[in-house]
């Protein structure tokens, strides 16, 4: 876990301590998130999972805006309870007032998106494209069949691939 993100935690922490002038159970913190997602608030765990590429390619944005984006979600949690929206009133006041930030609800880093396989299946309808992905074409492999919603035949694999 890199010292910079567990020291920020940390700092929210204490700045929601003096700001609400009551304390706060630490979360567990782990860089164990992939995808789109930048953090995740896990709030009956009190857990915090952020995305180490993310993280990597952001970094003082990330630490400056996002972790205090995901604390202020389980500061919010243990101060009004579960009946709270994720990103209504009370998380708000906490992102502008303890922690003097926007309270933007997602993030505009630029996400890589790994490529994809597609399965090219066709049937007698012109212009017929249905491309599976690598789970359905294993299932058609194993004997499920779909059929075309216009002629209702089976659809059938081309042989062809496109990678997205």
């Amino acid at each position: 876990m890199p010292e910079q993100l567990n020291t920020r935690v940390e700092d929210c922490y204490q700045l929601a301590e003096s700001f609400f002038k009551r304390s706060f159970k630490r979360p567990v913190v782990s860089l164990k998130l992939r995808g789109q997602k930048a953090g995740v608030a896990h709030l009956h765990e009190n857990k915090l999972r952020f995305n180490p590429q993310l993280y990597r390619e952001n970094t003082e944005h990330f630490l400056k805006q996002t972790v205090a984006h995901e604390v202020a979600h389980l500061i919010a949690h243990q101060l009004f309870g579960d009946r709270i929206q994720p990103h209504g009133e009370e998380w708000q006041l906490i992102m502008r007032g303890v922690y003097e930030l926007p309270p933007d609800r997602c993030h505009t880093y630029e996400v890589k998106r790994r490529s994809v396989t597609r399965y090219i299946y066709k049937c007698p309808c012109p212009e017929s494209d249905f491309p599976f992905t690598a789970q359905r074409h294993s299932l058609v492999r194993q004997g499920r069949r779909y059929f075309c919603r216009r002629c209702r035949t089976t659809l059938v694999f081309s042989g062809e691939m496109r990678v997205e």
